[in-house]
């Protein structure tokens, strides 16, 4: 005979229902799994545990009320406990009594917490590695169970493997990440490449973007790596390590260029850029906080750019017209350079809202001092179109991609300026 309400129903009808949500990264699947389970049986506990040396270990556990008897993160030996026999084949995965059980009977657990009724199937990971046993019990018997129940037990254990193998395959290759951006910062792993910003009333460079790459590119954007880097808090050392080797070319070029380095809010805020700057001339310098950055407290990161610009670093605020934030670092932060985002510079010639809206941050930037560069410049009617609108300065694909330093500095004789065509180009 049938347990009543064996069938799939409630709770277990729902959650299967909504098992799709494992692909989008459902990561309170498990708990759930563990109450409706619970629930279902009308049981006191209900776990996923993981063996670890010898030692059973409650990794996920739903048991109101009983937190003193168990909780996450508590383990006892193996052999304490029923799974290495229920393993083994000398305990049955569902015991409607434990009492009636010989083995069982006779292990101190039972007693102890007590155990009446029982049910635990292994959790097999889809590549055949035993994980650990997917569990619920009651402090009372229930003769009711019955094999129709275990198999719902088999189904979310098997549901638990999925979501655990995804887990441990995320943690994996965040420990490998880790590893990678920490070799990056002791070994200096990345390269720097430098992007041409071109004068257009001199047609001619006047300074350097500093732009970083990675031996696994392009699997994994720059972005990506400074994203992750701050994910695992090294944000500021991977783009200190960057920013030092990047002032390097800085002696090899001429009188008057610039280099443009990017740090973020928790890299300025963290007051190590200092000591760096120091090291060369910081007039030099223009120091680029990027739009997308989050910024929680502008009077802190105001007070921690102070010593750079009293030194005459130049700030310029990145990405700008992107987005909302945008407007509030420059509203904020009062920079010195203001970057048109590629958003807005990209048909530009096309489009009559784009002119509009650059050109209002053009008279903006006339208002407080500030200066415009395009970003993105992929044509040359979009470079003409930006130098008639009164844009000083502007970068992009058709004025030079981002290059080695060797081919950089070339750009700053007339031979090499002239056997680039670039500087045709700037002059349209």
């Amino acid at each position: 005979m049938d347990r009543p309400g064996s069938g799939i129903g409630g709770p277990l009808y729902g959650l299967l229902k909504s098992t799709t949500a494992l692909a989008e990264g459902d990561a309170g699947m498990i708990p759930r799994a563990l109450h409706a389970i619970r629930t279902h049986f009308d049981m006191d506990v209900a776990y996923v545990s993981e063996f670890v040396d010898g030692r059973t270990v409650f990794r996920q556990v739903d048991a109101p009320g009983l937190e003193a008897l168990i909780k996450a993160g508590d383990s006892r030996p193996l052999d304490d406990v029923y799974c290495r026999h229920i393993l083994e084949g000398r305990l049955p995965e569902i015991i409607p009594d434990a009492a009636q059980e010989p083995i069982a009977a006779a292990m101190p657990i039972t007693s102890a917490v007590p155990i009446g009724a029982h049910m635990s199937v292994p959790i097999n990971l889809p590549d055949g590695r035993l994980y650990g046993m997917f569990c619920c019990l009651s402090s009372r018997p229930d003769p009711t169970l019955n094999p129709r129940d275990l198999q719902m037990m088999r189904v979310f254990a098997d549901l638990a493997a999925f979501e655990i193998d995804r887990e441990l395959k995320t943690k994996s290759e965040d420990k490998r990440s880790v590893a990678l951006i920490r070799k990056a910062i002791e070994e200096n792993t990345f390269s720097v490449v430098y992007q041409p910003i071109w004068d257009l009333q001199k047609h001619r460079p006047v300074g350097l973007e500093c732009l970083t790459r990675f031996p696994d590119a392009p699997e994994r954007s720059p972005a990506a790596w400074f994203a992750e880097a701050a994910a695992a808090g090294l944000g500021p050392e991977l783009e200190l390590a960057v920013i030092r080797a990047a002032i390097t070319a800085l002696p090899m070029l001429p009188d008057g260029v610039h280099l443009a380095v990017n740090a973020s809010p928790e890299t300025i805020l963290s007051g190590v850029l200092k000591e760096l700057i120091d090291t060369v001339a910081p007039e030099r310098i223009v120091l680029e906080v990027t739009e997308h950055a989050i910024v929680h407290d502008y009077p802190d990161l105001l007070k921690a750019l102070e010593p750079l610009r009293s030194r005459g670093v130049r700030l310029a605020v990145d990405d700008a017209g992107a987005g909302y934030s945008g407007l509030q670092h420059i509203l904020h932060l009062q920079p010195d350079l203001i970057k048109l985002d590629m958003s807005l510079t990209r048909h530009i010639d096309l489009d009559r809202a784009r002119r509009a809206l650059t050109t209002a941050l053009i008279d903006f930037g006339h208002e407080t001092g500030s200066r415009l560069i395009a970003e993105g410049v992929e044509t040359a009617s979009e470079l003409k179109t930006l130098s008639t609108l009164g844009v000083e300065k502007a970068q992009g694909y058709f004025l030079g991609r981002p290059m080695p330093l060797d081919v950089a500095l070339t750009l700053f004789t007339d031979a090499g300026l002239a056997a680039s065509g670039l500087g045709q180009r700037a002059a349209g």
